[in-house]
């Protein structure tokens, strides 16, 4: 581990997984000493980071105990952390320290599904009709309130984990089971732990936006791919410097209302809306980075760090977030075609087109990969293309199956 080289330090809650957030780590270190504060010993990390404390990072208690213990012998200038997980806790931290951050109680308003729609509708955003249920036959009486289609989704998730379409009365009970089936570290369990919204029609966005001092700035519009419908695992993202989204007055006023309602002031988020006839409708905030790679797309496309921003007002400083290149950055998420036992991922560079970024294997050889409803993303590799247009990325990335290779074996029935 390195030394702090004079850098403002910061306090990292949690490192995630290497493979998706590695380009984070290395972002951020060149510009602040990190301290890492998670239970396992710092492994991987340590190039990027100064320090550790191996700690319970799930309980605000301990790792409050902990931020002490690090503030009294070094100048904290604040507290970073991206994981879905954790951004609780960490809010905790920084409000504990007096450092720059949203309250607990906006980010568990933005962690929970529920409470974000109750909020919302106060402020008159435009959002799906959305009730949250405890059993079966409340979700089938919320789906005659709201009639068909509907869409069933864990309250706390994130990422379309267990998010699957009704269509159908018979649809509903295995939309519930997958709703309520789902799961995440660090996520809380609700009582009511599925949302049953009404379903809406149009292409899906993400926002990553930075808010300091209460103004907010949209840094990355990503489109996004579907598949596996019923489900809604996403396998793509396309991410464009001349976005018209990036100015679109509607979608402004709806990151601008949305985050007011939940007293979110301070940081990056991660807005979901999709795109109906009538203008964007709502669907999530999220109070952290976006994932699958979107803030080093958003990089890639157009010059602006979004996880340097991110660290940048975590310390109280003003982001920057004027672009500086106008080119089209989109990735492809490979799934197997069934349920499989991995026996290698190989990536095959002499296959890349001048449009081909990176590509990458996303699991290891014994992994064992399941389709919706048995498993989510699972994937076994993601390839980026950079281009000058959208279309560009996405043609280059019509190779991505002849890129990389996969070789597997029909994985075993899971245990009942």
């Amino acid at each position: 581990m390195g030394t702090d080289g004079g850098k403002p330090l910061l306090l990292l809650i949690g490192s995630s997984a290497r493979r998706s957030r590695e380009f984070i780590l290395r972002t951020v270190s060149a510009r602040y000493a990190l301290w890492l504060l998670q239970p396992a010993p710092v492994t991987w990390e340590e190039p990027y980071v100064v320090g550790g404390t191996q700690v319970d990072n799930t309980d605000p208690g301990l790792l409050v105990e902990a931020a002490r213990e690090v503030a009294a012998e070094r100048e904290v200038a604040g507290v970073f952390c991206y994981d879905e997980g954790l951004v609780t806790p960490a809010a905790h931290v920084a409000q504990a320290l007096g450092l720059p951050g949203n309250s607990p109680e906006t980010v568990i308003a933005c962690r929970d599904k529920n409470a974000t729609r109750i909020a919302l509708e106060r402020a008159s955003v435009d959002q799906p009709a959305s009730i949250a249920v405890c059993s079966l036959d409340e979700a089938h009486e919320a789906v005659r309130k709201l009639g068909f289609p509907v869409v069933l989704k864990p309250r706390g998730l994130a990422g379309s984990m267990g998010v699957r379409r009704a269509d159908r009365v018979e649809d509903v009970t295995g939309a519930y089971l997958a709703a309520s089936g789902a799961s995440y570290p660090g996520v809380p369990v609700f009582e009511a732990s599925v949302l049953v919204e009404e379903y809406v029609e149009g292409p899906e966005i993400s926002v990553d936006a930075v808010f300091f001092e209460g103004k907010g700035t949209a840094l990355a519009v990503a489109r996004k791919h579907v598949g596996f419908a019923p489900f809604f695992e996403e396998t793509g993202h396309d991410v464009d410097a001349a976005d018209p989204l990036l100015t679109d007055p509607a979608v402004l006023e709806a990151l601008r209302a949305s985050h007011a309602a939940l007293g979110f002031h301070t940081g990056v988020s991660h807005t979901e809306f999709r795109l109906t006839a009538t203008g964007p409708r709502l669907m999530e905030v999220n109070a952290r980075l976006g994932g699958d790679m979107i803030p080093y797309l958003g990089e890639l496309a157009t010059g602006v760090d979004v996880a340097l921003a991110a660290a940048d007002v975590a310390a109280g400083r003003r982001p920057r977030t004027g672009q500086t290149r106008r080119r089209a950055a989109a990735i492809a998420f490979l799934y197997p075609e069934r349920d499989v036992e991995i026996e290698a991922v190989t990536v095959h560079e002499d296959r890349f087109t001048p449009e081909i970024h990176s590509a990458d294997a996303m699991a290891d050889p014994g992994a064992v990969l399941r389709l919706p409803p048995r498993g989510y993303i699972s994937r076994y590799a993601r390839v980026i293309a950079l281009a000058d247009t959208v279309a560009q990325a996405r043609a280059a990335l019509g190779q991505a199956t002849h890129i990389v290779e996969l070789t597997h074996r029909p994985a075993e029935e899971p245990a009942r």
